[in-house]
């Protein structure tokens, strides 16, 4: 297995780094800082040059009810304007719950010129990928539903890019819904998560608490076909965090966010751990609670998230300076 990198000690103003993007035109990459570990911190884009200087983008503008911005997922569209989950509900508090929006930013000189809410009223928005006019979005809980199993259901979620002002019922009946999950452990109820298209243009979604990546098929209009688990190996991929394809090889990187791991899975649905660290504060490098991976400049990117305690993370404690480690390409 490969030893992780150090590639970057994060300044003040992100205590909990998250999603990524490559700014189109520049090259830039970009990372959401939702800052739930200290929300007096606001939820922020930040951006790193090619030659890796770091500096604070944007803030995203707040939720008018909550005062609260808090971006995880993100992904520019075709004309350049950066698409957002601002996951409200993820600190589990029952005000925020249903407070959750999908958000179009338009950026230009570093200033949020003009800002659009896509959807609004989600319960756990967390990935997102855009494909041929449309984002498909992870919603990692659907509570609403209550399935026969007593488990946890989640769903991905279809908007066009120019819809606005979308009110989610957060339940089967909405037509927003391309497709649901049900998440079988008992142990670990946290349902899709990481999304991305493999080559063939078929959607992958990691169901979390299963360590399993599903594959969605679709048809020529958009209709699912079929939803299935496509890779899943408990000994090499415990759960399925954010997720990149690497478009050279086909090989599919996943954020093993319990055990402070990277897996890579190839085209054929084989899964191998390729790196794994022991619980740190992240500062030589170590996988501290991986949270998303990116390819930029040749090396495999990852934010640490490092917040998340419970008996079955690997990571005991939240640490500050938060971290962003790096990984060759395998």
């Amino acid at each position: 297995m490969q030893t992780p990198r150090l590639f970057s000690i994060l300044p003040e103003y992100c205590v909990t780094p998250d999603g990524m993007a490559i700014e189109p035109e520049s090259g830039d990459l970009i990372v959401s800082a939702p800052n739930f570990a200290d929300p007096s911190w606001p939820g922020c884009l930040l951006r790193f040059d090619r030659d890796r200087n770091v500096r604070k983008w944007v803030d995203v503008p707040v939720h008018p009810e909550t005062g609260l911005a808090h971006p995880m997922g993100i992904e520019f569209g075709p004309d350049g304007d950066l698409y957002v989950c601002d996951n409200q509900g993820w600190s589990g508090k029952p005000e925020l719950q249903f407070k959750s929006r999908m958000l179009r930013l338009r950026i230009r000189d570093d200033e949020v010129v003009d800002y659009t809410v896509v959807a609004s009223g989600m319960e756990h928005p967390n990935g997102i990928r855009i494909r041929d006019g449309f984002m498909y979005v992870t919603q990692s809980f659907l509570t609403k539903v209550e399935d026969p199993s007593g488990l946890l259901m989640s769903c991905v979620y279809r908007f066009g890019l120019n819809e606005q002002g979308v009110e989610v019922t957060n339940t089967l009946a909405d037509p927003h819904i391309l497709t649901t999950f049900i998440t079988w452990n008992e142990d670990d109820q946290y349902g899709a998560d990481g999304i991305v298209f493999d080559a063939n243009g078929d959607l992958l979604v990691g169901n979390f608490g299963d360590g399993a990546v599903h594959k969605v098929v679709m048809d020529d209009v958009g209709n699912v076909i079929s939803n299935e688990v496509w890779a899943q190996d408990l000994d090499q991929m415990q759960v399925t965090d954010g997720m990149i394809l690497d478009p050279d090889t086909g090989n599919v990187y996943v954020a093993d966010f319990s055990p402070n791991a990277i897996a890579k899975i190839s085209p054929d649905g084989t899964v191998t751990r390729i790196a794994q660290s022991p619980d740190s504060d992240g500062t030589n490098g170590e996988l501290d609670q991986p949270g998303e991976p990116i390819i930029w400049q040749g090396k495999l990117v990852i934010t640490c998230f490092d917040l998340v305690v419970d008996p079955s993370k690997v990571n005991t404690a939240h640490q500050l300076p938060a971290t962003m480690s790096e990984l060759d390409l395998e």
